[in-house]
């Protein structure tokens, strides 16, 4: 079926990328439905975002790109969120693989943003390919999950083994490869993030040269072969970024959550079972409701003391240490721990009517619930490493700091 929306895309002057965000949200829950029914993103969203200037908020600015901070990104998923969980979702992970092209060399951002000022990129940084060292690059093969986004992206940065001539792995690396060059395997079958189209990418003998290839082990540290030449945005911090950003819709979908309730509880229902006629009138719902508030604003707090750690340093051109690294990845994991638990709560003040087909609710629970669980997210790995940098523990459990 089609939706035909009333609501417009504002234009992008003199608006941020967050209040740009809030005046699609009317439209990304009028196709919400229909984004999870279709298992991806609508088309109606993508061009609204793509009018609003909300892929290029982080392509670098000799494209026309707006280079805008990580604080804005964040505040900008958390606002398309409140919309529609698949599509902040794949907005943000678009962005983030829009930044990594910015920190590749010039000669492999001017193949993907010079040929097209609105490319988008999907990615997955997980090894999972063989590569075989040839002149000028290498060949590779293989097949990567979780590809969010990846039917609306012309690129895709794809975790590959760098190797040598006699096929030892001297370094891990991203490859940068045009989607044509890529198979498209619909394996996203899940309960929750439907719309997200996280599909699975696959390349048979694709030849990738050698400026298009990153290497993620020096990335992790800091050192990115744009150079000095790169503006405060593309001098931000690898994983924390790419931990953080996907914190951003967390708080967004418990927002929409404490939304809805409230709206809920504005038409004055009662509580079944008991004297309350009106359940906002009951303290134990006023306590409920207050303590879920608090949970989500206790999360963007964190969000946003991240995002500013991680835009402190790149404005200043300085490293962050492992500890504030590791307080990045702690504060993401913090994020998603505490809004889900607001939304758990917010569940419980609707009561078994939030699970209802026809409840936006139980849409977002199922969303939050599973992308929350994005291993790089994940709450307890983040509070390891963590309390292991705290207490100067050398050995850590991820080189992803």
């Amino acid at each position: 079926m089609t939706v035909t929306s009333t609501a417009t895309a504002p234009t992008a002057t003199g608006q941020s990328p967050a209040e740009r965000a809030a005046a699609l949200v009317p439209l990304l829950r009028e196709n919400a439905a229909r984004t999870e029914n279709d298992r991806r993103v609508a088309q109606e969203n993508i061009d609204a975002l793509t009018e609003a200037g909300l892929f290029r908020i982080t392509i670098p600015a000799v494209y026309g790109g707006e280079e805008v901070s990580i604080r804005e990104f964040v505040e900008m998923s958390a606002q398309l969120a409140r919309g529609c969980g698949s599509t902040a979702w794949v907005a943000t992970l678009v962005n983030v693989c829009n930044w990594l092209v910015g920190l590749y060399p010039r000669q492999a951002q001017d193949e993907v943003f010079g040929a097209d000022p609105n490319a988008r990129v999907c990615g997955v940084l997980a090894p999972s390919a063989t590569a075989r060292a040839v002149e000028g690059g290498l060949v590779v093969t293989g097949r990567w999950g979780f590809a969010s986004g990846c039917m609306h992206a012309t690129w895709a940065s794809l975790g590959i083994p760098v190797v040598d001539a006699s096929g030892a792995q001297i370094d891990q690396g991203a490859a940068l490869i045009p989607i044509s060059d890529l198979t498209i395997e619909d394996t996203w079958h899940v309960a929750g993030m439907r719309g997200t189209a996280s599909n699975t990418l696959v390349a048979d003998e694709v030849f990738v040269p050698s400026h298009r290839i990153l290497s993620v082990t020096q990335a992790v540290e800091g050192n990115y072969p744009v150079g000095d030449e790169a503006g405060a945005l593309h001098r931000s911090a690898l994983v924390p970024v790419l931990a953080l950003v996907l914190a951003g819709p967390q708080v967004g979908m418990a927002r929409a959550g404490q939304e809805i309730v409230a709206a809920s509880l504005a038409k004055g229902r009662g509580i079944s079972y008991t004297f309350f006629d009106k359940a906002s009138e009951a303290s134990l719902v006023q306590n409920q409701f207050a303590e879920a508030v608090q949970l989500i604003d206790t999360a963007e707090l964190h969000l946003l003391r991240a995002a500013d750690d991680i835009d402190a340093h790149a404005k200043a051109a300085t490293q962050m240490d492992l500890t504030s690294r590791a307080r990045a990845r702690m504060d993401t994991g913090y994020v998603a721990r505490r809004s889900r638990e607001a939304l758990d709560i917010l569940l419980s003040v609707q009561g078994a009517g939030s699970f209802a087909e026809a409840n936006a609710l139980q849409r977002i629970w199922r969303d939050q619930e599973t992308s929350s669980r994005h291993a790089i997210v994940n709450p307890a790995v983040s509070t390891e490493l963590y309390g292991r940098a705290l207490l100067g523990v050398a050995e850590q459990i991820t080189p992803l700091i």
